[in-house]
């Protein structure tokens, strides 16, 4: 009962998908994982059922490939999702190891039920040389492939903190419990028994429904997702220009630092830009908008976004989401000690500030300073009352 559980919640979460208007690439590879999963749950069911033996033993061998398929898809899921497929050709040669398990063992597929079931029911005879590579490739395709997924997860992380102030919908810390929840399951494939491994795969697909329905859009036909997010212009390798007119910056233009145009920009107008953006935080406050991201600041000030981004990472040692939410929180900092606002609440301030929720108020708060909001306040009204 337990793993149709599994099976059925995997097919309608895959219909709910294919139902869904307006799909995306993210949103086709869920689909393909989502059938992939349910298949390898049918499998095992009408396996441990004895229904396989039984009733379908001409299926016998053709789940030997399913193994192969999880981590593919999930790093194809989470490269389409943060917007870093590369070549959108080469890519379905992800699948191709997958397809290559089927080689060794053609004659086998295509033999008999009897003499498959001979097979199955005596530890694999005559197949004892596929098994323990065909192990170890699972392994290390799960391995492999979790380890890429995080990478392009922190990459697209990385990539965000560089231009927006606000990155709460975007961040997909969801889709890092998903990859970390898959390696857990690669754990149990190294370590654990049948029985352990597809429990854990039942437990995953809530866990992906349960997500799926938590984060706006995934399932839904509308909301913000990543691949949402401006798309990055094409860049020459060298701007002649150090300061480009109005209108010519882009919100999304790429900052890794390290990764900066060969403008031959130097320190004294770093130290310039730092400084216009200095006097425009202080000035017009700009950081009050929750939704600011590097280009508006960059239009503001007529400067390339990149030079600013650079600024931002030589003079100021953060990236542009902790140097715009260190000025909110310092924004904050004033409000709460002018006794003009006491009759406000404390997230009535921070969203005044320029925060968009008590959660981003709390961490940004919290990392900056090393203390939770409340106990800051603590601080604030015992100085206060010794001021008295």
């Amino acid at each position: 009962m337990f793993f149709s559980t599994g099976i059925i919640i995997s097919f309608f979460l895959l219909a709910i998908l294919l139902g869904k208007k307006n799909k995306t690439e993210a949103d086709r590879f869920l689909a393909a994982w989502l059938f992939c999963i349910g298949l390898h749950l049918t499998f095992f069911y009408l396996f441990v059922s004895g229904l396989l033996l039984s009733h379908y033993p001409f299926l016998l061998g053709f789940e030997k490939s399913l193994p192969l398929l999880h981590g593919p898809f999930l790093y194809l899921y989470t490269s389409s999702l943060t917007d870093q497929v590369s070549h959108r050709r080469a890519r379905f040669l992800h699948l191709l190891p997958a397809l290559l398990t089927y080689i060794p063992i053609l004659g086998f597929l295509f033999s008999s039920p009897e003499n498959k079931i001979f097979v199955y029911t005596n530890k694999g005879v005559g197949y004892d040389w596929y098994s323990v590579p065909l192990s170890l490739a699972y392994i290390l395709s799960g391995i492999v492939y979790v380890f890429l997924s995080l990478q392009k997860l922190f990459r697209h992380q990385k990539k965000i903190t560089d231009q927006f102030s606000n990155i709460d919908k975007i961040n997909l810390d969801w889709l890092r419990y998903l990859i970390f929840g898959l390696g857990i399951i690669w754990v149990a494939v190294i370590y654990g028994n049948d029985t352990l491994i597809y429990s854990l795969v039942v437990v995953y697909v809530l866990f992906i429904g349960y997500f799926g329905i938590k984060q706006t859009g995934i399932f839904s036909h509308h909301g913000p997702l990543p691949g949402d997010l401006p798309e990055n212009p094409p860049l020459t390798e060298e701007i002649t220009a150090p300061y480009p007119p109005p209108g010519q910056t882009d919100s999304g233009t790429n900052m890794e630092k390290g990764k900066y145009l060969k403008s031959g920009i130097d320190d004294t107008e770093l130290h310039h830009i730092h400084e216009q953006l200095t006097n425009l935080m202080h000035q017009e406050k700009v950081y009050t908008n929750p939704d600011l991201t590097l280009g508006d600041v960059a239009q503001q000030l007529h400067v390339h976004p990149n030079y600013l981004s650079q600024a931002i990472n030589s003079i100021s040692n953060k990236n542009f989401y902790d140097y715009i939410n260190s000025h909110r929180v310092e924004a904050f900092s004033r409000s709460v000690k002018d006794v003009k606002n006491q009759k406000f609440t404390l997230l009535t301030l921070a969203l005044e500030s320029g925060f968009n929720s008590k959660t981003s108020f709390n961490r940004n708060f919290r990392k900056v300073t090393g203390l939770s909001p409340s106990q800051y306040l603590s601080q604030v009204n015992a100085n206060y009352d010794r001021e008295k």
